[in-house]
């Protein structure tokens, strides 16, 4: 059971923060920036999530994953053994696997790159997409420097492709496609 009685502690004042097993790092250690871009991406799907109120299947979908991107944002926070019962499992990924598969199969091949854009929800899904993607490249660069479980990148890797196809599913009037040097 997680209790927050206190919000306001004044313990980051100095440039430090403190990870889940109580250890003092500054507020720019590596692992701190990629917990910090995790939230970032669950906050960003947040917002996607407003333009998915009337999609119930979407909105499931994005609740569920905001829920696995804490437990990531858990994993990351608390390295080592004592985080062992935090530890995220390749179940999501699997989930995520398969959503992709669902939605792809009623999408349209692709015939060209495409641009984030469309659809104010499209547009978040890409928006988040990138995110997903940075915090992706920071746990792999944790990764070579300190212990990091691999089904976390696993996750974030499933994810990117994920808001990349839910994307493609929140254009109901199709991709906004890459023309080639149409500006030239």
């Amino acid at each position: 059971m997680i209790r927050i009685d206190k919000v306001v502690t004044r313990g980051g004042d100095g440039g430090e923060t403190s990870l889940g097993d109580g250890a003092r790092v500054p507020k720019d250690a590596l692992r701190v920036e990629a917990y910090g871009t995790v939230d970032e991406a669950n906050a960003v799907i947040g917002l996607l999530r407003l333009h998915t109120a009337n999609d119930p299947e979407a909105d499931a979908m994005l609740a569920r994953i905001q829920n696995d991107l804490f437990d990531v944002g858990a994993d990351l926070c608390v390295p080592g053994a004592a985080g062992e019962r935090l530890r995220v499992t390749d179940a999501p990924s699997a989930r995520l696997e398969a959503e992709v598969s669902t939605m792809n199969a009623a999408l349209p091949a692709l015939t060209s790159f495409i641009l984030p854009g469309g659809t104010p929800a499209a547009a978040h899904a890409h928006l988040a997409r990138t995110i997903v993607r940075r915090a992706e490249r920071l746990v792999v660069r944790l990764s070579r420097e300190e212990e990091v479980n691999a089904a976390v990148i696993r996750l974030l890797n499933r994810l990117s492709d994920h808001m990349f196809v839910l994307g493609r599913r929140l254009n109901p009037g199709g991709d906004v496609q890459w023309v080639p040097g149409a500006n030239r």
